[in-house]
């Protein structure tokens, strides 16, 4: 088969226009270098794409307007025309055309994704209440994907070098973080981190760790009874299925480096999670949506209105997600192949039994 073929195809939802996304995805795209590993669509506009062109002046970027999947040009960056109009951009404002604009684009990518146009889709950052409204009632991407690919959970697992972070609870304030603390929603937590893991990230025997939810994992009861009744016995039931210990006290589990025996870590709610991640992934943080049929990455960071249209925006992030979505698309086409070919797949059990002793210490 042709290379160019091969290569998979990746759509960039262009976030809030008066953020720093589109900045972002010419800063991750302009290097010819990116278009030897994938197909770029970024789906907005070719006005909104010029905007902020037009402020890097340092940066040689070019493209091609598309309108038709089926002639995609696969050694340039190709621009979707989501819109035609003459739109008003601001950059740093926060305002109703800001959050008009991402819908559109979001819709318009997520349209290709389930109709397999496009291999993976990476989404720039959004502002929540900027784009709620009556066509998205959503807290974020997550849950939106969930609902347009009728999956009955996903999980939200940042992904680094070093580090995977998974929630059992997103988006939810502290006053509610406790009662959607259950054994149902954890196991189901569990299973698709520990799929996701064989599937996207090719580890045949993922070992998880689970944090407790109060202060030193309960301290015997002492602190809160969530820890004896409902995270261990959720345990102790997905034990039966994987490799899954805990639960561990937040504070100590990353102050001491335990994470590094594990290859993800099962946090309870949002700032548990993300704030030791963010701090330990050094702006390589990546968000993906475990449980999905199809690939979604995003950095690990906002609309960032503060610096947006200044051109000081740091695209590293968003690189590496687009650097992961092209290795999980590989990763899931290399375990399909491996499903269907019983001598491979009994290749991959062998050297995994090599790791089996790993948590024996």
């Amino acid at each position: 088969m042709n290379s160019e073929l091969q290569k998979p195809v990746i759509g960039f939802s262009c976030g809030d226009i008066n953020g720093i996304g589109i900045e972002l995805i010419i800063r991750s795209l302009h290097d010819n270098r990116i278009l030897e590993i994938c197909t770029p669509v970024i789906f907005a506009s070719n006005k909104s794409i010029n905007f902020y062109r037009k402020s890097l002046p340092d940066i040689n970027f070019s493209y091609t307007s598309c309108k038709d999947f089926q002639r995609l040009n696969t050694k340039q960056v190709n621009v979707f025309n989501c819109w035609e109009e003459e739109v008003s951009i601001t950059p740093g404002q926060l305002n109703e055309t800001g959050g008009k604009y991402a819908l559109i684009s979001l819709q318009k990518a997520t349209e290709a994704l389930k109709e397999g146009k496009i291999s993976a889709l990476v989404t720039a950052p959004i502002h929540k209440k900027n784009i709620y409204s009556e066509q998205f009632k959503y807290t974020g991407h997550t849950p939106y994907l969930k609902d347009i690919f009728g999956v009955k959970d996903v999980a939200m697992l940042m992904v680094a070098e070093n580090l995977r972070v998974g929630l059992v609870t997103e988006h939810v304030s502290i006053a509610n973080i406790a009662k959607n603390i259950t054994n149902e929603n954890i196991i189901s937590k569990l299973h698709i981190i520990n799929n996701s893991l064989q599937k996207d990230f090719g580890i045949i025997k993922p070992l998880i760790a689970v944090l407790g939810l109060n202060p030193h994992a309960g301290d015997g009861g002492l602190i809160g009874q969530e820890e004896d009744e409902i995270i261990k016995p959720a345990i102790r039931e997905a034990k039966q299925q994987m490799m899954v210990f805990g639960p561990y006290s937040a504070d100590s589990f990353f102050a001491r480096g335990q994470y590094q025996r594990f290859d993800a870590v099962l946090a309870m709610y949002h700032d548990q999670g993300l704030i030791p991640f963010k701090s330990l992934a050094i702006g390589e943080g990546v968000n993906y949506t475990a449980g999905l049929p199809v690939v979604r990455t995003s950095p690990d960071h906002g609309t960032a209105f503060d610096i947006a249209g200044k051109g000081k925006a740091d695209h590293h992030s968003f690189l590496v997600s687009i650097y992961e979505a092209i290795d999980i698309v590989r990763r899931r086409n290399g375990f399909e192949e491996m499903r269907k070919n019983p001598l491979k797949k009994l290749s991959a059990k062998l050297f995994a039994n090599i790791t089996d002793d790993k948590m024996e210490e």
